[in-house]
């Protein structure tokens, strides 16, 4: 069970679809509009009614523009999301009726949690970014960084505050709707940090090393790639590719922006300030771009194209993320919101992106800046190289398999 964009479903159906190989039927519970996604990667399906492009874009989805920060973005999203839960809750008790172990992603867990209660169904967590408080960083839905190790971890549990706050009406409905009690204060939280379920990450620990005061039960796997039933690019993108030197990607993926005609030219100006040539992807923020040095694409599988480019732009969502390092490529990332400036900063940290470029900071100047450095210098293209092979050869699924089938005994 997963909610959200598209970066919040492709890695499961990658992680289910290696569950069916292994002898399970699995089924992927998440909004309608992935059902092609989903489908594709030879899985049951049962859809949620909310459609989370349309939110985005609603007016409310737009007031996340208007928040400068982390903090503030994450107040402002806690009535979108409170709403899409209560809308999903049918379809999610529905889903759970017909299943014997849940796998449930950050974004659903603990409603998710209480439909398994109910159910007497074994449950676990499945989240794609560290959620569970820490004092080795700052809470990546915050932005990441380091606030000091007593207000990292303070400020891990007031996240989790916020986290109960927009599941504080349908936690409660679903428990007494399935006959089940009020949950003692705090029940969300504990179930988050593991100490109720075991928690498997499906990111690599090359990238966020397993913090150390976390407890036992929440596990670090390598990440779940997705399905790609299609690697094949476009005809026209093949052409492309071999009309010159390697282009640059560049993508905000579900990402939402205000003004997209006016990015879209300073992304152009940038990539040519920089000799660069540029794949844009148009994604949800419909970026645009035209000229012989420049190919507008629409959606492609990352695991085909990045490899074969100079370097990538992208908005550091948790999946895009782990799609250049696999390819091994470096990096420039233009972080929008949320847990997307913490990823930026493992890229720079890691030494394969040469800085971030928020996009509130975005110039024709400093992207082009970026851009230079990034496709120039031997390092950042040594060191992604060398990451990347490293995280070909880790084995996500492997812990997954091995506790569903435990559960499943």
């Amino acid at each position: 069970m997963t909610a959200g964009s598209r970066g919040d479903v492709a890695p499961f159906t990658g992680l289910g679809h290696g569950l069916a190989l292994a002898g399970h039927e699995v089924t992927l519970v998440t909004h309608g509009c992935f059902e092609p996604l989903v489908e594709g990667a030879g899985l049951g399906f049962h859809p949620l009614p909310v459609d989370p492009r349309a939110e985005l874009e609603s007016s409310r989805g737009r007031g996340l523009h208007r928040s400068a920060t982390g903090a503030g973005k994450m107040l402002r999203a806690v009535s979108l999301v409170r709403a899409a839960i209560e809308q999903m809750t049918d379809d999610l008790i529905a889903a759970a009726e017909k299943s014997d172990v849940l796998l449930l992603a950050g974004s659903l867990g603990p409603v998710g949690h209480a439909i398994a209660e109910a159910l007497r169904l074994p449950s676990l967590g499945a989240h794609l970014q560290p959620l569970s408080p820490t004092s080795e960083f700052a809470p990546p839905l915050l932005g990441g960084g380091h606030w000091g190790v007593a207000v990292n971890r303070l400020a891990g549990h007031g996240v989790n505050l916020a986290v109960e706050r927009v599941f504080s009406a349908a936690v409660p409905a679903v428990r007494a709707r399935l006959g089940l009690p009020p949950a003692r204060a705090g029940t969300g939280r504990r179930i988050r940090r593991g100490q109720r379920r075991p928690v498997y990450h499906g990111f690599s620990p090359l990238v966020v090393p397993r913090p150390h005061d976390w407890r036992s039960t929440l596990h670090v796997c390598g990440y779940w790639w997705p399905y790609d039933r299609c690697t094949q690019l476009p005809e026209g993108l093949w052409d492309f590719l071999d009309a010159g030197p390697p282009p640059v990607y560049v993508g905000l993926g579900s990402a939402t922006v205000p003004d997209p005609g006016r990015l879209s030219d300073t992304i152009v100006r940038a990539l040519r300030r920089a000799g660069l040539r540029g794949v844009v992807q148009r994604g949800w923020a419909g970026l645009e771009a035209s000229g012989e040095d420049m190919l507008t694409i629409g959606e492609v599988p990352h695991s085909a194209l990045f490899p074969r480019l100079a370097g990538v732009v992208h908005h550091a969502g948790a999946g895009t993320t782990a799609a250049g390092l696999r390819a091994g490529v470096p990096a420039v990332p233009v972080p929008v919101q949320f847990d997307e400036g913490f990823w930026a900063e493992r890229l720079v940290g890691l030494g394969v992106a040469p800085c971030s470029v928020p996009l509130r900071a975005l110039t024709t100047d400093s992207l082009a800046a970026a851009l230079v450095r990034a496709t120039r210098d031997d390092g950042h293209r040594d060191r992604a190289r060398t990451l990347g092979t490293r995280i070909r050869g880790e084995n996500g699924l492997a812990p997954v398999l091995e506790a569903v089938e435990r559960l499943s005994r």
